[in-house]
């Protein structure tokens, strides 16, 4: 009893973890390029189980990140963009590392620095784009950045392939084995801009779900306390 014990105990505290990570989802499903993360789980046999037991331990072992697009929403402002085909911007993280998004939300600063989120936006050439002093900037189908008549540069779009990590609320880096290749003749939509990829409905069901099988976790830990208490009266009765 006590291993049925230990075994409800791991399930529980898997889905705890996949409870944080719908909850995450859920109140992120309207922030700009956010990405919805996927717990997954394994089983696995306790240290010196034979290989016929029938006690498997689930854990969770990892987060996967859904790259799916979001749904768009249009601004009309001319420094809004969603990357297109799955593609995302570069910027320069606060550590000073490259990190890669899909929140289109531009701006200008005093500086004329393009910036997204206060992190600078990144050309093709890795370097950040800065406008001409003078001139309305705007971007185009293309991805170049103008000010005015003036070209400023071109937006540094690329594909995430392979694992990802998230080092910001929308922002993503490369993980293990994974890399950031740049895009060819890659194209931004303007005016628009692409929340989060989890909605609200989904993440509710899931919560709901994730919600019942945790109770049932926690109801069996309690059947097999219930159980150990009644075998133990049973041997002192004897």
């Amino acid at each position: 009893m006590a291993d049925g014990i230990y075994v409800s105990m791991c399930g529980a505290v898997a889905r705890t973890e996949q409870l944080d990570a719908i909850a995450d989802n859920l109140a992120n499903a309207a922030t700009p390029g956010f990405k919805a993360s996927r717990p997954a789980f394994e089983s696995f046999l306790p240290p010196g189980a034979a290989p016929t037991s029938d006690k498997h331990y689930p854990a969770a072992v990892g987060a996967g990140f859904d790259l799916r697009p979001g749904p768009s929403q249009r601004t009309d402002n001319p420094l809004d963009v969603v990357p297109g085909d799955g593609l995302f911007l570069q910027v320069r993280s606060k550590t000073g590392t490259i990190a890669y998004t899909r929140d289109g939300r531009m701006t200008v600063d005093p500086d004329r620095r393009l910036l997204i989120d206060g992190l600078p936006v990144l050309s093709t050439d890795g370097q950040p784009i800065s406008l001409p002093p003078t001139g309305a900037p705007r971007v185009d189908a293309n991805g170049s950045v103008w000010a005015g008549d003036e070209a400023a540069g071109q937006l540094g779009l690329v594909r995430l392939q392979g694992p990802v990590d998230r080092v910001g609320p929308a922002l993503l880096a490369p993980g293990a084995g994974g890399q950031a290749v740049p895009a060819q003749n890659g194209t931004v939509r303007t005016g628009q801009v692409e929340l989060g990829n989890a909605t609200p409905i989904e993440s509710v069901v899931q919560l709901i779900s994730a919600q019942r099988t945790y109770d049932a976790s926690m109801q069996a830990i309690q059947t097999y306390s219930q159980m150990n208490q009644r075998a133990n009266d049973v041997a002192r009765a004897k």
